[in-house]
């Protein structure tokens, strides 16, 4: 299993939700506070909905691809660095309600940020960092660029 991600910003979730069930002929997967994912089959998608009022509605929050297990995302990250990406890793990382391991890569011709990453683990808050206000949507912010390869832990 494998599927690209994309991520939206949105100005209001209920809204948003509608149009895309609409659109894509099925509800959303999860809703949380702020937070909507869609799992779409057909085509194979992840759609993610993150309510931000400070963005454009319907701009771009990052994009990714979803990978079955902790091995491709590796795989990933080896084939990235391979490639001369700058990238950044984070393992067991509590980010839009759920635990993930994820490598971001960086440095795209529009600066987008972009992640592999497999679902661990369903979580109940949007994050496990600190200084993050329970029910705020980790992906609010894109993860800053970086030099070279490193481990880390920004938020997505």
């Amino acid at each position: 299993m494998a599927r690209v991600q994309l991520a939206l910003n949105v100005a209001g979730l209920d809204q948003a939700i509608a149009f895309y069930s609409k659109l894509f002929g099925t509800g959303p997967a999860k809703v949380r506070p702020g937070y909507a994912n869609f799992a779409v089959a057909d085509p194979p998608l992840k759609l993610v909905l993150i309510e931000n009022a400070a963005k454009a509605p319907g701009s771009l929050n990052h994009l990714g691809v979803e990978v079955a297990s902790t091995e491709e995302v590796m795989a990933a990250k080896q084939r990235l660095a391979a490639a001369g990406l700058p990238t950044t890793v984070e393992e067991s990382t509590t980010c839009c309600y759920a635990v993930q391991d994820k490598v971001w890569a960086h440095g795209g011709p529009g600066d987008e940020p972009w992640e592999f990453y497999t679902v661990l683990a369903d979580a109940e808050t949007a994050e496990g960092k600190p200084g993050v206000a329970e029910g705020t949507a980790c992906c609010g912010a894109a993860p800053l660029p970086v030099a070279a390869s490193t481990t880390a832990a920004p938020c997505c």
